[in-house]
C-alpha cells in the first residue's frame, strides 16, 4: 500500500458505497506511481463544484494524487468488473487501465466517482499495459468539457497529468493520467457481467444499488426493476437525441460504454460532424459502420435490449411475463427518441408548438444539407441570425423555396421574432470542438509540449452558445479533403 496523503484543505470527502457491493464486482487495486508527474491542464470550476480547494489540488502533493502516486485519505482504490458487447460480440471486460479512487460527496450532497484513467495495469488489463497516451487523454478532456457546455449529460474531466513514463503504441508516446468525474461508472456491461457470472442475489444487489444511487424515486413502486428499465430507456432516448442534434458521433457504442445514469462516457474514437453526412464514420476500428451517425439511435435501442435481458429475473419470476413487460417498454424507445429529436429540431429552427408541416420542413432541410454536403453546425448558425446568404446552401436548388416556407411558418406563430431568435440561439451552438482544431491542439501538446492551444480550445467550447467574437476562429470548417479523410483512434 502506498502512502496515504491527507491535505485537509483540499476537501476530500469520500463515501465509497460501491465497495459495499459483493467483491465479485471489483478488485482492490492501487494505481501505479508516475515517474515525474506534471500537471498539464486542470478544471478549477469543476474542482470547486466537487468541494476541493483548487489551489491546493494543483500543489505538488495534489498533483501526486492526480497522477496516482499518492492515495488521499478515505480513498479505497478499485478496478471495476464488467462485461459487454463489443461490436456485437460478448466478452468479459473490466477496468483495464483505470482505477476508481472512490466517491466524492460534494457540498451539495451529490456523489461523484473519482477515477484515474491510464494509471497502470489491473486484474482486467488482459495483457495491456494499463497506461494511456497524452493525446487521447487531452481529447477526452476537450470533448467531455465541450459536451458539458452543450448541455449533453456527460462524464467530465478534472485534470490531465503527464507521468514521465512513455507508452508504446505504434511508436513511443508521452504517458498521461486523466482524472475522470462521473455520477457513477455503472454500465450496461456491469449488469451483463452480473447476469452472466453472478448469483441471483448478486444481480439483485447490483440493481438495488443502481436504484438507490440513480433512481431512488422508483424504490417504493410495485415493480422497481421494471421502473429502473423504464427510466434508463427514457434517459437514453433523451441522451442520443442530444447527440444527433449536436452532430456528435460516439464511435464505440459498446454496451460497456453505456451508463445506467444516462451520461456519455468513454471518449475514444469520437468526433463531431463537419459536413452533414448521415452515414459518417470517423472511428478507424468501425470498419462496417455499426456505430455510424445515423445508426446511433438504433444501436442505443439494441444496447437497451441487452440491458433489459439482465433484469428479466428481477422483473417477474415468470419469464414470459418479464419478457412481455420489458418488450412493451423497449418498443416505446423509438417513439421517445423521435419526440425528443423532433422537439430539438423545432427548437433549432425557432419553431414553437407543433404543426403538421414541421416534419417536412425538417426533413427537407436535412436532405438539402446532405445533398449539398453542407456544414451541419454552420448551417444552423447562419439560420439563427437569419442570414441565409451565409449558409452553405445559399444559391443551391431548392433552398430559396425551403427558406420561404420556414419564414412563413415562423411568421404564423404567436411568438415574436425575438423569441424565435432566442430559442435558436440557445439551441444552436456557435462552435463545436472541430476535429481539425482538436487534432491541432493535441499535436502541439504531444510534439512540442505546447499546451496553450488545448487551453484556448477548452475555454472556447465551454460556452458554445455565447456567439462571442473570440469564438469566430473556431467556426471555420476544415478543407474538404482533410474532413473526408479524417479518422480517430481509441488510443489503447
Amino acid at each position: 500500500m502506498k502512502n496515504t496523503t491527507n491535505i485537509p484543505a483540499v476537501g476530500w470527502n469520500f463515501d465509497n458505497s460501491y465497495t459495499r457491493l459483493p467483491e465479485k464486482f471489483f478488485t482492490k487495486t492501487n494505481p501505479e506511481p508516475a515517474k515525474t508527474p506534471e500537471l498539464i491542464i486542470f478544471n478549477e470550476e469543476l474542482a470547486e463544484t466537487l468541494g476541493f480547494d483548487a489551489k491546493q489540488l494543483q500543489s505538488e502533493d495534489g498533483v501526486k494524487i492526480l497522477a496516482g502516486t499518492e492515495i488521499p485519505e478515505g480513498a479505497e482504490p478499485i478496478a471495476q468488473a464488467y462485461a459487454g458487447h463489443q461490436f456485437g460480440n460478448f466478452t468479459m471486460l473490466g477496468d483495464g487501465r483505470a482505477v476508481l479512487l472512490g466517491e466524492q460527496v460534494a457540498p451539495n450532497g451529490q456523489r461523484f466517482d473519482i477515477q484515474l484513467k491510464g494509471s497502470g495495469r489491473t486484474a482486467y488489463s488482459r495483457g495491456g499495459d494499463g497506461r494511456a497516451a497524452l493525446g487521447p487523454m487531452l481529447r477526452e478532456y476537450i470533448i467531455s468539457e465541450a459536451m458539458h457546455g452543450l448541455g449533453i449529460p456527460t462524464s467530465r474531466s478534472l485534470a490531465v497529468v503527464s507521468t514521465g513514463i512513455p507508452v508504446v503504441r505504434e511508436t513511443f508516446l508521452p504517458g498521461a493520467v486523466l482524472t475522470r468525474i462521473a455520477s457513477s461508472h455503472l454500465r450496461f456491461g456491469t449488469f451483463q457481467y452480473a447476469a452472466q457470472w453472478g448469483q441471483p442475489e448478486e444481480l439483485k444487489s447490483l440493481a438495488d444499488y443502481a436504484i438507490d444511487r440513480h433512481y431512488p424515486e422508483v424504490r417504493d413502486t410495485d415493480n422497481p426493476y421494471l421502473e429502473l428499465l423504464r427510466n434508463v430507456i427514457a434517459r437514453h432516448a433523451s441522451l442520443v437525441s442530444k447527440w444527433q442534434l449536436a452532430g456528435f458521433i460516439h464511435g464505440v457504442m459498446n454496451t460497456d460504454n453505456m451508463t445506467i445514469s444516462g451520461e456519455t462516457i468513454d471518449y475514444g474514437p469520437c468526433a463531431f460532424l463537419d459536413t452533414y453526412e448521415t452515414g459518417r464514420v470517423f472511428s478507424s476500428i468501425d470498419q462496417y459502420g455499426r456505430y455510424a451517425y445515423n445508426n446511433q439511435p438504433k444501436i442505443t435501442g439494441w444496447n437497451l435490449a441487452r440491458f433489459a435481458e439482465t433484469l428479466l429475473p428481477l422483473i417477474d419470476e415468470d419469464q414470459a411475463q418479464a419478457i412481455e413487460a420489458a418488450q412493451d417498454l423497449l418498443g416505446d424507445f423509438g417513439n421517445q427518441f423521435q419526440q425528443n429529436w423532433s422537439a430539438g429540431m423545432r427548437a433549432k429552427l425557432g419553431l414553437f408548438g407543433k404543426e403538421e408541416e414541421d416534419e417536412s420542413l425538417i426533413d427537407e432541410l436535412l436532405k438539402l444539407m446532405h445533398d449539398h454536403k453542407a456544414d451541419y453546425t454552420n448551417t444552423f448558425r447562419a439560420l439563427t441570425f437569419d442570414k441565409p446568404e451565409e449558409t452553405p446552401l445559399a444559391g443551391k436548388a431548392g433552398f430559396a423555396e425551403w427558406h420561404a416556407a420556414w419564414t412563413l411558418r415562423r411568421e404564423e406563430q404567436t411568438e415574436s421574432p425575438e423569441e424565435s431568435h432566442e430559442l435558436m440561439r440557445n439551441s444552436n451552438p456557435a462552435i463545436i470542438p472541430r476535429n481539425h482544431r482538436v487534432e491541432e491542439a493535441i499535436e502541439a501538446a504531444v510534439d512540442d509540449q505546447d499546451f496553450s492551444l488545448t487551453r484556448k480550445l477548452v475555454e472556447a467550447v465551454r460556452n458554445p452558445y455565447a456567439y462571442s467574437d473570440g469564438q469566430l476562429a473556431y467556426t471555420e470548417a476544415p478543407p474538404e479533403d482533410e474532413e473526408r479523410n479524417f479518422k480517430t483512434y481509441c488510443g489503447t
